[in-house]
């Protein structure tokens, strides 16, 4: 158990960095999709809990959202706004890959001063979720269409949920839950949002929105 948890660790750290590194946003949507799968199965394979139905029901609600719900509703709002492509972000692709890399070597150096107890994991799970919250960060502040910025805020809380995984024991099962819910509810706001944008100026780049000021 513990090498797969590792190792599905890994795999999301690599998923940050396919996604910094992608202009194509349906292929930013089905690296998010696959960062919810690797999600829904970390907490059935952590090393210090052994599976319960608890687990199975957060790591299957993790899924439906993460890799079912939200991808189906990000490719609707692309369809209905015929953009395909992140044209001219504000920081490069490579400038952006490189970010991410030194983010994730001073997470790693972070983590390890960090006194995490007795959980044989820990150190991994808190650069894994730095990095992640970083890719996202990145993701949501450098890119001009509102869809990849929509992605970025999953990356970013992707990461938040990766830290969670180090309070299993002291969060309710309702409180984890609840991250997911309120994530759904953000991304249905966030489609009031592209929508609106794309009716007032013809397109998703959010820098036109400073054309709405005095």
């Amino acid at each position: 158990m513990t090498f797969a948890f590792d190792a599905l660790l890994v795999v999301l750290v690599l998923l940050n960095f396919a996604a910094l590194a992608s202009s194509r946003m349906r292929a930013m949507i089905h690296l998010t999709a696959l960062q919810g799968v690797v999600l829904g199965i970390l907490p059935l394979v952590q090393p210090e809990h052994a599976w319960n139905w608890e687990l199975a029901g957060l790591g299957a609600a993790a899924v439906a959202i993460k890799a079912g719900i939200i991808p189906a509703l990000m490719h609707h709002a692309m369809r209905e706004v015929h953009i395909r492509r992140e044209i001219e972000p504000l920081l490069g692709f490579i400038p952006s890959l490189l970010l991410g890399a030194a983010g994730t070597g001073l997470a790693v150096v972070f983590a390890n001063t960090l006194p995490l107890g007795a959980f044989a994991g820990g150190t991994l799970v808190v650069w894994t979720s730095f990095s992640t919250l970083l890719a996202g960060f990145i993701v949501l502040t450098t890119r001009r269409a509102a869809i990849t910025q929509v992605v970025g805020y999953l990356i970013l809380e992707n990461g938040i949920y990766v830290f969670g995984l180090l309070l299993l024991d002291a969060l309710p099962f309702l409180v984890e839950v609840g991250v997911l819910l309120d994530l759904l509810v953000a991304v249905f706001v966030m489609g009031i949002i592209l929508n609106h944008i794309q009716a007032a100026f013809s397109s998703q780049d959010t820098t036109r929105l400073s054309l709405l000021k005095e």
